[in-house]
């Protein structure tokens, strides 16, 4: 947004300098990028009065031309057909520095010299107006510097306004935010019109079938306008805030716009059609020509204004080609309206249109303060066309502005911004903002929002506005205390055991990888992954993105094929992160679950010697989450094949206790060949959620250290196929003594034959905590242990060899 200083004083009388504004408006939030001298490339330009002009010698259409620039009368040979004695004229002298870098030098023009040049208004780089020299006011100074004369504005602010402060997209909102943080009292632009002829409300009616699309819309008509030039004052402020001049009507327009915020667009009332005027969407592929001259497909969001017969503008973005002000024009009707934000948004984007109007329609504009900114326009109007305004005002106004009732505890304000402001400052600080404050009750105020501010809506909207008057920057920078309680809350937070779970797997060397929550429905369908469970995105950014993911796996394997892709062959990802489900139940139809996906590809060790040359198998991934659970001081899980699976063989389910918290396994060849595998890929794709909870709900103990020598046992026994390893642990630990410390499985053989038995070795720990065992005390409990673990389980006890 592009503020011009002069312009602002006009509303807040701000006599201070342009530093100090540009300052205290980054301060409280508008932050000043740039202080700008939008005419500074005119400084060398001066007022000139032509003496004399005279047919050049040699050349048919140039003119020899005698100049008066005050200190000096210049010999200028001119070539625009418009020059004539008499004329008060722009001049550039030699030495001067012109737009663009060029510095005029003495010339000789077909023989004869020329000491200086009349300039264009095109030549200034101020309009695309290249038919003849600019003519200016005979009553000012020849030899007066062109910007001082015209009184030009000399230094513009570059703002760069939040998304939420629509109501700074204008002369007149900076104004307001200068005020309220100078102190200074606020003067709005109001609006005398003269009205005459006929009532505009018999002219046109205005239809708006869907409210919600447009809570308001007005219209003025104006009669016997003159399409022309605007004067000077305004073509040269609308150029020093960015703005192009068109001609009086449009330019109007335009300076509302930039005073007010209020968008505007007038149409030729001779080229409308029926009598009405009508707010409606657009029918699904239709198209529409807008003033660009370009024609647009739109469809049925989009939202359009229609006459009695056609479209004849894109709602708060273009008018139409078939209704554009043009020179013949002579009657005018004027549009002000406001329109539902997130269609002109939708539609500005879709057909990449941006416009000053559609920015700000975008944003959201003041509802109530648009009929000021509609008889001012119309004011303005007819003062510069000679025009006149018809009676009354044409309006639909089905949605009216509900003015907000916000609540406002000052010790809260004060909790919140650690500070101790007073209940003056307050209530001073929201005056000025515009809104009404009644304090009856000290301890809770009821403060009623202004129609311009549409961003104040909680309480906490009135506490940011009073720490950003107060100055932000004024804050001390204390460190709060932090409780126990919150603590603890904090450390069981998904935030936190997220972090945990990558701290682990930084540790045990794997690395992390971040993927896009969306995929491609190919890679969740190349998983087998149910269709049901998903969930579509509805502007995907590319086919490759058209669904968010229900596994993380689907991202890894991704990672997978990159890698490989560049010739990597030992990797170890991991990546947490959420997966989304389809959830027809829940409010927000959706889903999603925090998990843990790790993956092993290639060498077990990255270096060879002395290392052995051995590729990753299922052992490494079933220790990782063996690992991952006693870093988390879980349980020791059981792992149990499972007979089938979408995308793993063998896989195997991680059980703890009586909750599933994930699978691990091998990647099927044939998916594992699609994304570049050389070599089998393990894989683990674990219930972070599920874990979570477990970690939450688990106590942490500690014990001392044990100052007594422990005694072992190996034990062999002879298993069926049927009975598993980690049954035979959990039911050794089951039935041992107190003494029994732990038990370990230390070596598995598989004799060859058809009876599938298998032997296990199991190394018990047997300790006292109070004294030093003796073997005879260990032979006789290990005896009664191996005696019910046979009685038991399908087992038998092969005896060590004396």
């Amino acid at each position: 947004m592009l503020l011009s200083v002069d312009w602002m004083r006009e509303f807040v009388p701000y006599d201070g300098t342009v530093e100090a504004l540009a300052d205290r408006l980054t301060m409280i939030g508008n932050e000043v990028e740039e202080i700008i001298d939008p005419f500074a490339q005119l400084t060398d330009v001066v007022i000139g009065r032509v003496v004399s002009c005279g047919k050049h010698p040699e050349a048919d259409k140039l003119s020899v031309c005698t100049v008066d620039v005050g200190d000096e009368t210049l010999n200028i040979v001119c070539g625009a057909p418009n020059v004539a004695a008499g004329q008060t004229v722009p001049v550039a002298k030699i030495g001067a520095r012109l737009p663009g870098g060029v510095t005029l030098k003495p010339a000789k023009l077909r023989g004869v010299r020329s000491e200086g040049m009349i300039l264009s208004e095109r030549e200034m780089e101020l309009t695309d107006d290249h038919a003849g020299i600019m003519v200016l006011d005979g009553a000012l100074t020849p030899g007066e510097r062109f910007v001082d004369a015209l009184k030009l504005e000399r230094c513009v602010l570059d703002v760069g306004v939040t998304p939420n402060r629509a109501d700074c997209l204008s002369t007149l909102g900076l104004a307001r935010d200068a005020a309220v943080a100078f102190g200074l009292p606020l003067t709005s632009p109001t609006a005398c019109v003269q009205e005459s002829g006929p009532d505009c409300r018999d002219m046109v009616r205005i239809e708006i079938p869907e409210p919600e699309y447009c809570p308001l819309y007005m219209l003025r008509v104006l009669q016997n306008v003159s399409i022309a030039k605007s004067p000077e004052w305004m073509r040269m402020r609308l150029l020093a805030v960015g703005v192009r001049p068109i001609n009086n009507i449009v330019d109007v327009t335009n300076y509302i716009l930039m005073e007010m915020g209020q968008p505007l667009h007038s149409f030729d009332k001779n080229l409308l059609e029926g009598g009405v005027i009508r707010v409606q969407r657009a029918q699904d592929g239709q198209e529409f020509t807008t003033l660009d001259g370009q024609r647009r497909k739109l469809v049925d969001s989009d939202l359009l204004i229609w006459d009695g017969a056609k479209a004849v503008a894109l709602a708060g973005v273009m008018g139409g080609e078939n209704t554009e002000i043009n020179a013949d024009s002579t009657d005018v009707l004027l549009e002000c309206a406001v329109f539902r934000p997130a269609s002109i948004r939708k539609t500005a984007r879709r057909l990449a249109l941006p416009s000053e109007a559609s920015y700000r329609y975008e944003r959201g504009v003041d509802q109530v303060g648009s009929r000021v900114a509609l008889d001012r326009a119309v004011q303005l109007m007819a003062e510069l066309s000679g025009g006149l305004v018809c009676k009354g005002v044409a309006e639909n106004e089905p949605r009216p502005w509900a003015q907000p009732v916000i609540p406002f505890r000052r010790a809260r304000c004060n909790d919140l911004l650690g500070l101790d402001l007073d209940a003056d400052f307050c209530k001073k600080t929201f005056t000025l903002m515009g809104c009404e404050v009644d304090d009856a009750d000290a301890d809770r105020w009821s403060v009623r929002a202004p129609s311009h501010r549409l961003d104040l809506e909680r309480e906490v909207d009135l506490i940011e506005e009073a720490g950003r008057v107060y100055g932000l920057d004024r804050i001390p920078a204390d460190l709060p205390s932090i409780s126990k309680s919150l603590e603890a809350v904090h450390h069981k937070g998904e935030f936190f055991f997220a972090n945990k779970l990558k701290d682990w797997a930084r540790g045990v060397g794997l690395n992390e990888a971040v993927n896009y929550s969306f995929v491609a429905p190919a890679d969740l369908d190349r998983l087998g992954l149910p269709q049901e469970e998903r969930i579509a995105i509805a502007n995907p950014l590319s086919e490759d993105q058209a669904v968010l993911r229900t596994n993380v796996l689907a991202g890894l394997l991704g990672s997978l094929r990159r890698n490989r892709a560049q010739g990597a062959v030992r990797l170890g990802l991991f990546e947490t992160a959420h997966a989304y489900f389809s959830d027809p139940d829940s409010e927000t139809k959706a889903r999603e679950a925090l998990r843990l996906g790790l993956l092993l590809h290639g060498p077990r060790h990255a270096r060879g010697w002395p290392w052995p040359t051995e590729d990753a198998d299922y052992l490494d991934i079933k220790g990782l989450v063996e690992h991952l659970l006693d870093y988390l001081k879980l349980d020791v899980a059981e792992f149990r094949l499972l007979e089938a699976h979408s995308f793993m063989s063998p896989a195997v389910s991680v059980v703890l206790g009586d909750d599933a918290i994930g699978c691990i396994g091998r990647i099927k060849p044939d998916i594992a060949d699609f994304f570049l595998a050389q070599r089998e890929v393990w894989a683990a794709d674990l219930d972070g959620e599920a874990l979570r909870r477990m970690f939450s709900a688990s106590a942490i103990t500690f014990e001392p250290l044990p100052t007594l020598p422990p005694v072992r046992r190996d034990v062999t026994l002879g298993c069926p196929s049927g009975v598993l390893s980690f049954e035979v642990a959990a039911a050794l630990e089951k039935f041992g003594p107190a003494i029994l410390e732990s038990v370990d499985l230390v070596d598995v053989y598989a004799p060859q034959g058809e009876s599938g038995e298998r032997n296990l070795t199991f190394r018990l720990t047997y300790r006292h905590q109070t004294k030093t065992l003796k073997d005879k005390e260990v032979d006789k409990e290990q005896g009664k242990l191996l005696d019910t673990l046979t009685k038991a389980l399908p087992v038998r006890f092969f005896p060590p060899e004396s």
